[in-house]
């Protein structure tokens, strides 16, 4: 059973914000100065109290941009709508796939080498919040 706590708030950490685009493509010229301060708590958590982080396991997701350790920022205060992916118990174990609720309700895996987890009946799907964004590490 995945116990959920909130953690004592620290002070925020404000970071430079470069607010000039980098190019993924040909490079421009890098502008030298610092036009804001960037506070991440402020732009990935919008309700603190239901707000929990967790991190992933597998390959199931990988076609969303969801991969094996990455960190998930989940709301347990938002409704989950048809699309949005979610973290749900199946069986008694967590899993985070997409939600779909038509033509029927079902999970959905972002990853050919899986199937969708199909629903008769809507009080057998547990959801415990919405994704609403994913960090990962390139190191």
């Amino acid at each position: 059973m995945l116990l959920i706590r909130p953690v004592e708030s620290v002070l925020p950490v404000l970071l430079p914000l470069f607010t000039e685009r980098v190019a993924c493509g040909f490079p421009s010229p890098a502008q030298d100065y610092v036009e804001d301060r960037l506070n991440l708590n402020t732009l990935l958590i919008a309700h603190p109290g239901a707000t929990y982080f967790v991190k992933v396991s597998g390959d199931s997701m990988v076609g969303a941009g969801i991969g094996d350790g990455d960190l998930l920022v989940v709301d347990r205060s938002l409704s989950a709508c048809h699309g949005n992916i979610v973290i749900a118990a199946v069986d008694g174990e967590f899993t985070v796939k997409e939600l779909r609720k038509h033509p029927y309700l079902q999970l959905v895996p972002h990853n050919s080498n899986y199937s969708p987890i199909t629903f008769q009946d809507a009080e057998e799907l547990q959801i415990f919040g919405v994704v609403t964004f994913s960090i990962k590490s390139h190191k």
